[in-house]
């Protein structure tokens, strides 16, 4: 009688280490009244729906917060006032990006002051400083505050990327601590994080699961605003050692990803759409009703997909 040889024994995953945002995170939107003031209230609920989602986290004021057209009063009033919805457990990460260091040093400076737990930094844009000037902006901000940094790669917004090279020699700082990764370079983006202890977030939905196969932290995502218990289960189904699962989960959400950051208008209108959250600001136009339609069937499908 022959016998079959016994299985090699797996050795469980080891747990991977927190990063210092937490792993699922949400581009929150800035919710407007009517009249297009700023909703704090609505701002508050919002929040906490997001957190009960499964958001660890919670990035505010950035570009899907319409951060280009809400002034620095409105950027602290929201700060604070998700602040006081979720506690001080949440962490909040507040985008304080400008093409002016002195602007964005003066935001860092308020945000620290409404408890920021993390500064969203985005690259100078238009002027396209080149990478010491680039360098330079970062740390002064850095220095400015005791609050943590998260770079913000976007380098097709922006016109300027923070090349490989000025990654690794801004990971010095001891307050640069992680990275909002929309480069869309993922071999660049491994250099990085094999020569550095930064924490890797994806910006682009669509790579998730990619960055984060391949040691990123997580995401900051506009589509959790909609979504947020589908897209942390991607993320969840991995961590358990289900490679398959975490895949087809993440075929399933990618309809809606497709929809809301891929169908020419901007996520933050796909998504306010989808949440009526109040209008947009101008120059940015709210969504016609056959996009809304179809946005709205989209997330449906998905919904009943993963219930």
């Amino acid at each position: 009688m022959t016998t079959t040889p016994a299985r090699p024994s797996v050795p469980p995953r080891p747990a991977r280490p927190s990063g210092p945002f937490g792993r699922s995170l949400c581009a929150m939107v800035t919710p407007f009244t009517a009249a297009g003031d700023l909703d704090t209230e609505a701002a508050g609920r919002h929040a906490r729906a997001l957190v009960a989602g499964g958001c660890d986290g919670l990035v505010l004021n950035g570009t899907t917060g319409e951060s280009p057209t809400t002034d620095d009063a409105e950027k602290t009033a929201l700060l604070k006032a998700v602040r006081e919805a979720v506690g001080e457990e949440v962490r909040l990460v507040a985008g304080v990006g400008s093409a002016d260091t002195r602007h964005t040093v003066r935001l860092a400076r308020e945000a620290e002051a409404a408890g920021a737990d993390g500064l969203l930094v985005v690259t100078p844009y238009y002027s396209r400083p080149p990478q010491d000037a680039v360098r330079a902006h970062f740390l002064r901000v850095a220095e400015a505050t005791g609050v943590p940094l998260m770079l913000y790669d976007i380098p097709g917004r922006t016109g300027t990327r923070i090349e490989p090279e000025t990654m690794l020699r801004l990971a010095e700082h001891p307050r640069v601590v992680a990275v909002k990764d929309c480069s869309y370079d993922l071999l660049a983006a491994t250099r990085v994080m094999a020569g550095t202890s930064l924490a890797y977030y994806s910006g682009c939905e669509e790579l998730n699961l990619p960055l984060y196969a391949l040691g990123g932290a997580g995401y900051v995502s506009t589509v959790a605003n909609v979504a947020p218990r589908q897209m942390r289960a991607v993320l969840d189904a991995f961590d358990a050692g289900d490679t398959c699962g975490a895949a087809r989960l993440n075929g399933l959400t990618a309809p809606l990803v497709e929809a809301v950051m891929a169908a020419g208008l901007p996520g933050t209108v796909t998504v306010k759409a989808l949440l009526e959250t109040g209008p947009v600001r101008e120059p940015l136009q709210p969504a016609d009703r056959g996009t809304v339609a179809g946005l709205r069937r989209t997330l449906e499908e998905l919904l009943a997909a993963t219930s």
